[in-house]
């Protein structure tokens, strides 16, 4: 996990559910794992979305979605 992946995942991990911390957990995993491999694509980005959506707690939504928004756009200007 390289330093900004780490910041992500303690960023994210502080606003899931607690029950949810696991699944998130694997679910962060999993598109470190594609980011690192060169496979993470545009539609990973937009499927991570909802996938989170079900796990934050309800108050913490609108502000990571603003940011994985953000990040998409991010995202697209580089492919």
């Amino acid at each position: 996990m390289n330093p900004g992946q780490e910041k992500f995942f303690h960023y994210i991990l502080e606003r899931v559910k607690p029950e949810k911390v696991e699944e998130a957990k694997a679910l962060l995993a999993e598109n470190f794992k594609k980011q690192q491999e060169g496979t993470f694509t545009q539609e990973d980005a937009l499927q991570f979305v909802p996938q989170m959506q079900d796990i934050l707690k309800p108050e913490k939504v609108a502000e990571v979605l603003a940011i994985a928004q953000k990040f998409g756009q991010q995202f697209s200007a580089k492919s």
